[in-house]
């Protein structure tokens, strides 16, 4: 699932995303107003975190604008500003949630977590994907094979999440360094081997049926053997 940080303390946004990132969430971040918005209203995200106090068009701002122009997405407010009155204005302009600073990064993962449940109930969002026996939870971030629970770390999860929404498909490795590990280059390494390794001895090695297939000169593919 994909997370916007908008935010422009660079500190703050870095201990954002490198949190977000090992909980396994895909996450990208804006230093103003204006980029958040334009980010925000550009892409697709699943969740907005966004600071109050921004340089350029403040958070209430974007906000307001976000649902200006029809953008739903769950918006969850960041602020030193805690008063009761900063919380109402916050929750008028349109967010989701409200979370003063200084925070527990465990609260804020709750938080998360319960406005992603609350945005999938009644919509069209994807929360569970299913490829043979092979089942993972987006919101609990378990996987089981066969009943069996897998422990898989964050960027495993993220990887096997992206094989299993394009089950079926042939995928590069420049497409899984793009979509995985925001690469836009080749970092001359074997890493797409080695964590596609360590993902078939977790879901494929003590299992019947090996479900990730090499697909020699081209990548790999997630599908059931013939």
């Amino acid at each position: 699932m994909r997370i916007l940080v908008v935010e422009d303390d660079h500190e703050v946004a870095e201990y954002l995303k490198n949190g977000l990132e090992e909980s396994g969430y895909k996450v990208d971040c804006a230093a103003n107003g204006h980029d958040g918005l334009y980010m925000a209203t550009g892409e697709n995200y699943d969740l907005l975190i966004v600071d109050r106090m921004l340089p350029g068009l403040d958070g209430l701002a974007l906000i307001k604008a976000l649902r200006a122009a029809g953008r739903q997405v769950p918006v969850l407010v960041l602020s030193a500003l805690g008063e009761v009155d900063d919380r109402v204005q916050g929750l008028r302009a349109g967010s989701d949630d409200y979370l003063t600073k200084p925070f527990s990064f465990s609260e804020l993962l709750a938080r998360i977590e319960a406005l992603l449940r609350r945005g999938s109930i009644g919509s069209d969002v994807v929360t569970e994907l299913k490829v043979a026996d092979l089942e993972m939870d987006l919101l609990s971030r378990t996987v089981h094979r066969a009943g069996q629970e897998i422990d898989l770390q964050p960027r495993e999860f993220r990887l096997l999440e992206y094989f299993m929404r394009h089950a079926g498909q042939v995928l590069t490795r420049t497409m899984l360094l793009e979509k995985v590990w925001d690469y836009h280059f080749d970092p001359q390494t074997n890493v797409i081997d080695v964590h596609v390794s360590r993902l078939r001895a977790k879901i494929d090695k003590n299992f019947d049926k090996p479900l990730i297939h090499t697909v020699r000169g081209a990548g790999y593919i997630l599908r059931e053997a013939d």
